[in-house]
This record gives structure tokens, C-alpha cells and sequence, in this order.
């Protein structure tokens, strides 16, 4: 199995991306990591380490897309960026993977673009893990559409849920459709009629979700359209920041205070670092024709390495031919949805 790996993308690049890169040589030494961007700033970084694992190689390219670029615009101004070049590996059949921190939109239209969509599936979805009380849950659509119809929620489910199987072992996963009620009749066009269409399929499907019973474990996922997913998405992890470093201020105003958090370190730390982006690695984007993992741009070493970890683990498994066998069994109507 082979990598290829944005090194240029994020606001760490290169460093913290060739620093995760080569941990991740160090643990899958049987698979290849393929470094994608200007080879002498990669070579630079990889000339301070003593010994360079022999599965690592550079992919040379000379453009970068920057955060603020359209993402049409990158893939069509800078056909030689390292996010397109990385995507064109898995394209050629010289990689199984992409991982990239880099400019997300970017990432989505490259990927959707060079390596295509899925037998039968209608749009890609970004499905980005949520902790809970009792395990992790799947949220899909994150940020790559914001204009669904009732057949992509639907097909989202459906790949969020073999996902779920192959990268946290549940066997048969808890589908929820994100809404503002429990009740079956709750609320607007596009949740009443993806409801009907989760209701009526093979899907373990649980219901409506409210936005409070997510990180109750409720569903081992939820399923909305990329506009609320993203909210959701940056919500959660502001949310988790913020009172963590509350925490933190308040007992600083006192000695017992001080005194109390020292004693409740060993709960802390488990917790904060299920909370902590970086243990997850990275998004998958589901639905293409490949494997492709969307970091965060604030993403470490760690984080990367954690990244082309889920990466091998997606493309070991086979998760894209799972997908079209499940959909293949849906009932689900696709005509005259684009």
C-alpha cells in the first residue's frame, strides 16, 4: 500500500507533515509514503533526521495552493500543486491513498474530479468522527455539499455506516438523521423525505437526532447536509476548547482549586485526548473512487500520522468496494439526481 502525502498543505507544512510522515514509515514499514510537494523544502526537513526510513520517496512539484484560493480556481490555474499531483497518484494507480491538511475545498474538487465518484453514488460526503459517552459517532456531510437532496442523505448514511464497521469495529452501526425532534413527522422537506428513504431500507436506521444527543451515542451516525455538518463541526470543537481552558482558568484562582484539578489529572487526560482532533487524524471523504483523508490545517506530526494510519486501514479494508456492493441492495430511488 501506498500513500500519497500533501506535504505542502497546512499551516505546519512542510515540517510537522514530513515529521508525521516519517513516523508514519517508522510504523507501517510496509507500506510507502510518497511525499508530494517542492522537493527542497522536503529534502531540508528530512536531512535533520539521522536515519530516513527507506519506504519514504518525493513527488516534485512547484505550486502550492493557498488557503485562500477558490478550489476551482486551484484545480484549474495550478494543475501542478501538491494537493493535485497527490490526488493523481491514487488516479494512476501509483498510490491508494491521499492525505492532505492543506485547503479543503481543494482537496474535495481534486479528488471528486481526477478520481471520480463511486458506482451509483450521486455526491461525496466528508464524515468527520465525533466522540461519546460510548464510543465515536460519524458525522456526514461536514462541508463538502450544502445543497442536498433526499437520495444524497440517504447514500451518506450508507457510506458513513461501512465506514463506521471498518475504522471503529462496529458491526452493525446506528444510523440517525440529524433534525430538530424526535418525532417521525419533524422537521422540513428535504428531513421528512430522507427519513422516509432511511425508514424503508436495510439501513439500521434509529431515527431523528436532536443536536444534544449526539455525544449522548445515540447513533453511530448521524447524517445532515454539509452546511449544519460544518457548523456542527467547528461548534463542537470551539465548545471543547473553550471549556477546557475554562477549567483550567478557574482552578488557577485558587490553591484547593489547583489542588482538586491535580487530583482529577487521570480523568482529564483520557478525556482530552479523546476530545483532541489529532487521535483521529484526519476526515474521510466518502463516495470517490479512492481513498482521501482531509486533515485539519492545524494538524502535527502526530495528526498526520494518525491520518495515513486511517488511510491504510480504509484502503486494507476495501471500503469503496463495500460501499457500491451496499448501495447496490437499496431501494433507494437515484433517477434525475444530480
Amino acid at each position: 500500500m501506498n500513500v500519497a502525502v500533501d506535504a505542502m498543505g497546512g499551516d505546519k507544512a512542510p515540517h510537522e507533515i514530513v515529521k508525521g510522515a516519517i513516523l508514519a514509515a517508522q510504523q507501517f514499514s510496509d507500506s510507502g509514503i510518497l511525499l508530494v510537494g517542492d522537493e527542497k523544502a522536503i529534502r531540508q526537513e528530512l536531512d535533520s533526521y539521522r536515519i530516513i526510513p527507506k519506504n519514504i520517496t518525493i513527488h516534485h512539484t512547484t505550486q502550492v495552493v493557498s488557503m485562500h484560493d477558490p478550489a476551482t480556481y486551484s484545480i484549474r490555474q495550478k494543475p501542478n500543486s501538491s494537493i493535485t499531483r497527490s490526488v493523481e497518484l491514487v488516479a494512476n494507480g501509483k498510490a491508494d491513498a491521499v492525505v492532505s491538511a492543506g485547503h479543503t475545498g481543494a482537496a474535495v474538487a481534486a479528488a471528486t474530479l481526477y478520481l471520480r465518484t463511486l458506482k451509483g453514488v450521486r455526491r461525496p460526503g466528508i464524515a468527520a468522527p465525533f466522540p461519546t459517552r460510548h464510543g465515536t459517532c460519524l458525522i456526514i456531510d461536514v462541508g463538502a455539499n450544502i445543497a442536498c437532496k433526499p437520495t444524497h442523505l440517504f447514500q451518506y448514511g450508507v457510506m458513513a455506516a461501512i465506514c463506521s464497521k471498518y475504522l471503529f469495529d462496529v458491526e452493525n452501526p446506528r444510523v440517525g438523521l440529524l433534525n430538530i425532534g424526535e418525532e417521525d413527522a419533524k422537521g422540513n422537506d428535504l428531513a421528512k423525505e430522507t427519513f422516509s428513504l432511511l425508514s424503508n431500507s436495510h439501513v439500521n436506521f434509529v431515527g431523528n437526532v436532536e443536536g444534544r444527543e449526539i455525544f449522548d451515542g445515540k447513533a453511530d451516525v448521524v447524517v445532515c447536509e454539509g452546511f449544519v455538518g460544518n457548523v456542527i463541526l467547528k461548534f463542537g470543537e470551539g465548545l471543547a476548547m473553550s471549556l477546557l481552558s475554562a477549567i483550567k482558568e478557574e482552578a488557577m484562582k485558587s490553591f484547593w482549586a489547583k489542588l482538586g484539578l491535580l487530583l482529577c489529572k487521570p480523568a482529564f487526560g483520557p478525556l482530552k485526548a479523546k476530545m483532541d482532533f489529532a487521535e483521529y487524524g484526519g476526515v474521510p471523504l466518502l463516495g470517490i473512487n479512492g481513498v482521501c483523508i482531509i486533515c485539519h490545517g492545524r494538524s502535527d506530526s502526530r495528526a498526520i500520522q494518525n491520518a495515513i494510519r486511517v488511510a491504510l486501514q480504509l484502503s486494507k479494508n476495501k471500503v469503496g468496494e463495500h460501499i457500491v456492493s451496499e448501495l447496490e441492495k437499496t431501494n433507494a430511488p437515484t433517477a434525475n439526481v444530480t
